[in-house]
């Protein structure tokens, strides 16, 4: 009595949709009149017959009722693969003589002239003759493979059903006809992405946002999910099928669910599913714009490539990215081991500072110039914030200026600052980082880059509003004081805090001349015709030539300098 109260205590503990759909006969592969999907015939009640017979002389092992079409296959290729994937054989073989759509399914040794069907399979059940859009297959699964490619399980750990005899990857590593307990005849359940993980070991994925975050989908379109037969609930069960369709998937390479790069990153991020709107961000008219080009990237692309792209995923390493803090300079969670070139411009596999993640597009391969043209620098901002510099934003390391005056707390002369300090979206709930701001440069505040501005008199109660951005950092009375303190600071009227300050820095230059981020914007301010000068800071003397571009302004300061 008792093994038979242990036995029915077993089965009510098992979930009813899996009792029902473990057999042959219950599930999809029932194709005789008693199947229970809708792709089936009613010329024939046997179960096993559509794939297996007896008593033929032709079938091979495992006594095989299926013809072949001896198609030839494209296989799928990648950048990034290092198995090398043959025509399909062993069982793999087999199992496409249904599911390559070439051969009618009731077209069997047996039934030579076929049984009728009144509905044909799914599309992702047919995955015809080209498969380079599935998972590769057919390829051998060695110790080798696994030391080139760096993130494969040692084939010895692999259970001992999945690898054939010849130690290749077929379909039968992943899918057991018999069996579909798990759904879609899995071998093994794919959530969390465990099914993916018998082969697969991410870098990174423990930690990974997209490994541990509970959001949900809130039914909003487009449903990011799409793709999948059976979505769970959160992102983290859905684990790896987030992005990645292992059948039919619309971006071949690495079997992305979209071809459009940013489509796999931005049907979550839209606000449905992760609580920040990127999509949002990404939409405003100054941004990165991951839009404007689609399979440029690639991920073994050089560091300094001058294929001029910027996609999400140049930022961000879907699978290691988190949440975590740091402090400036060092990479925040979400931009954890990305690609980068350091200060001394060496490329670097995993950057440290989220200034290395910049300098890959805006240092030594600069894709955008500089607006404002000065006298020293260049668009190479890794030079322009080189620590050795006369002056410089205390991106890499910390200022020149061991007392600099009307910093706002916590901010003092040992600071370090992000790019994304001042590059970032703007308002108050935006994302960190620089995906778009309604201000150029995608600056998350003001900051007016007139060539003048013209305040007018009214200037010291107009900088703050006009050049928002400095005063998150700088106290906007101190900054007045010390403006007007050099000729009343009349010059204010027409010019701004850009027509005398480089906002990154730069190199040459003298301390007497080029201190405080000094660097004149040429089209404004030209040397004193007489002596050449522009300025004397020791001295506290200006010497410099002030233009409108317009015509209406043309002064020119004392030869011997102008005390302020």
């Amino acid at each position: 009595m008792k093994p038979l109260v242990l036995l029915i205590v077993i089965f009510m503990a098992i979930p009813l949709n899996k009792v029902y759909a473990q057999g042959v006969s219950q599930s999809k592969h029932n194709l005789s009149a008693s199947g229970k999907g809708a792709v089936k015939t009613m010329d024939d009640d046997r179960v096993c017959i559509f794939c297996h017979t007896s008593h033929v002389d032709n079938p091979k092992a495992p006594m095989w009722n299926r013809k072949q079409s001896g198609a030839i296959y494209t296989l799928y290729d990648s950048s990034t693969l290092d198995a090398k994937p043959g025509q399909p054989d062993g069982t793999s073989i087999l199992c496409l003589s249904c599911h390559d759509g070439t051969v009618a399914l009731g077209n069997t040794y047996k039934n030579p002239n076929s049984m009728s069907f009144a509905h044909s399979m799914t599309k992702r059940g047919n995955l015809g003759t080209d498969l380079s859009d599935d998972h590769p297959i057919s390829f051998i699964y060695d110790e080798s493979l696994a030391a080139e490619d760096g993130e494969l399980n040692n084939p010895v750990t692999l259970p001992s059903n999945v690898l054939d005899k010849n130690d290749k990857l077929q379909c039968t590593s992943c899918h057991d006809s018999h069996n579909d307990m798990e759904g879609n005849f899995l071998k093994y359940s794919n959530e969390f992405s465990e099914l993916c993980f018998t082969c697969h070991d991410k870098e990174y994925w423990t930690n990974s946002s997209h490994n541990t975050a509970t959001n949900t989908w809130n039914g909003s379109l487009p449903n990011p999910w799409s793709h999948m037969d059976n979505p769970y609930t959160t992102v983290s069960q859905n684990g790896c099928s987030n992005c990645h369709d292992t059948h039919n998937a619309n971006g071949k390479e690495r079997l992305l669910k979209s071809k459009v790069e940013e489509d796999n990153c931005l049907d979550c991020h839209n606000g449905n599913v992760a609580e920040t709107n990127i999509q949002a961000e990404l939409s405003k008219p100054y941004r990165h714009d991951v839009y404007n080009y689609i399979g440029i990237h690639q991920p073994m692309e050089s560091d300094l490539t001058n294929n001029k792209h910027v996609e999400c995923v140049d930022c961000h390493n879907a699978h290691a990215s988190n949440n975590s803090d740091a402090q400036a300079p060092l990479v925040k969670g979400y931009n954890l081991n990305v690609r980068g070139v350091d200060k001394n411009g060496t490329s670097i596999k995993n950057s440290i500072n989220e200034y290395e993640i910049c300098f890959r597009c805006h240092a030594d391969n600069a894709m955008v110039q500089e607006k404002t043209t000065r006298y020293l620098g260049a668009s190479n901002t890794r030079l322009d914030f080189n620590p050795n510099n006369i002056s410089m934003h205390p991106v890499i390391e910390q200022g020149k200026n061991p007392n600099p005056r009307g910093l706002i707390t916590p901010y003092d002369a040992s600071s370090k600052i992000y790019c994304s300090s001042c590059h970032a979206s703007d308002g108050e709930n935006s994302s960190q980082g620089p995906h778009g701001s309604i201000y150029p440069r995608i600056l998350k505040a003001n900051y007016d880059l007139s060539i003048t501005p013209n305040l007018g008199e009214s200037w010291p109660i107009l900088i703050q509003s006009s050049f928002t951005l400095c005063f998150e950092c700088h106290e906007v009375n101190s900054v007045t004081n010390i403006h007007t303190q050099m000729s009343n600071g009349h010059f204010m009227e027409t010019i701004g805090c850009n027509a005398c300050h480089d906002p990154h820095g730069y190199e040459g230059g003298t301390l007497s001349e080029n201190a405080y981020g000094i660097n004149f914007d040429q089209s404004v301010i030209q040397p004193n015709p007489i002596n050449g000068r522009m300025i004397d800071l020791d001295q506290k003397k200006c010497f410099m030539t002030c233009h409108d571009p317009r015509g209406v302004v043309n002064y020119t300061h004392k030869p011997e300098g102008s005390d302020y």
